[in-house]
């Protein structure tokens, strides 16, 4: 416990180093510049702390290491709505224009269906959960298909907007919007935070779980949706980032060793940070805005992804 302490403020104070880099780093006019890289870094906290908490509940609700809830179908749901708006609107509606019009009606939506999913399998299926992540690829393959088939018919102007959607961007955050998510995420992550000790259960099993006297199936329903809703936050808030959750819970549960979820949360949050901002740093810095930060993030996060792939097929 000790060790993981020290690894915790370790951790701790690697993130801090990266975002006093971030926001100092050839500053300039700083009453301009500063104010707009502290919008950017609150960003990129909220979004790492939404995917963090919610990849580490999601994992041990299923209890596999090697999913996270975008195979839920949520960020394909994100573009589909995205490319419909634009559609059937123009890229110069409201819904589009308007940041925060189009961060609530977009949460609204994906939490909407996530609920509707959910209350449906859980009454139809038995309540079993692995039915539902199946529902959820099935769902999410149907949202991209949908939405190539409507970029096709897109005006070609327009079609660039969409492709900008696509793509997590910390760029021209609405402060409005990180007011919004912060609310969100600070009552979520607080409500999360009283569950510690019962996912330290949870981790052992469905079976092992119920006979300790949990109501899985109860705690269940709750923490999907909890899961629906930081996710639909994060992705509406920057967009899609897909691999980041895996990454950053993998690397901590191999850096703590633990099945205690008050180190594994807490330290999936800031590997998280310590990837955004390290990521952005190296985008803006480095590539000069060349690539995005969701094309290294998903490029680092596949290669580990097929080495944990590799790994418990060896185990097996």
């Amino acid at each position: 416990m000790h060790n993981n302490n020290r690894k915790m403020i370790a951790i701790s104070m690697v993130a801090i180093v990266f975002i006093a880099l971030f926001l100092s780093y050839d500053l300039g006019y700083w009453p301009y510049t500063l104010p707009r890289r502290i919008e950017k870094v609150s960003a990129m906290v909220l979004t790492g702390g939404a995917i963090a908490f919610s990849t580490v509940i999601f994992q041990t609700i299923t209890n596999n290491r090697i999913l996270t809830p975008s195979i839920l179908g949520l960020d394909s749901l994100y573009l589909f709505l995205q490319t419909v708006i634009i559609y059937l609107f123009g890229s110069t509606n409201l819904l589009i224009t308007s940041k925060p019009v189009n961060f609530v009606l977009c949460v609204l939506l994906m939490i909407g269906f996530s609920i509707i999913l959910y209350h449906f399998m859980f009454k139809r299926a038995s309540k079993n959960v692995f039915f539902i992540l199946l529902v959820g690829i099935i769902f999410g393959t149907l949202f991209k298909s949908m939405s190539s088939f409507i970029e096709m018919l897109i005006d070609p102007n327009e079609f660039q907007i969409v492709q900008d959607k696509s793509f997590a961007s910390f760029n021209n955050v609405n402060t409005d919007l990180l007011y919004i998510a912060a609310v969100i995420f600070i009552g979520l992550g607080v409500y999360v935070w009283r569950f510690t000790s019962i996912f330290d259960v949870l981790s052992l099993g469905k079976e092992q779980a119920i006979n300790l006297g949990i109501d899985y199936d109860k705690l269940v329903r709750k923490m999907l949706i909890v899961i629906a809703i930081l996710i639909s936050v994060a992705t509406a808030l920057v967009g899609p980032i897909t691999f980041l959750g895996l990454l950053a819970v993998n690397l901590a549960r191999e850096l703590f060793k633990t099945y205690r979820h008050t180190y594994l949360l807490l330290g999936s949050f800031l590997l998280s940070i310590t990837a955004l901002v390290g990521g952005e740093f190296i985008v803006e810095k480095i590539f000069t805005f060349n690539t995005t930060l969701s094309v290294i993030i998903d490029f680092v996060g596949g290669v580990y992804f097929i080495y944990l792939l590799l790994k418990e097929n060896k185990s097996w």
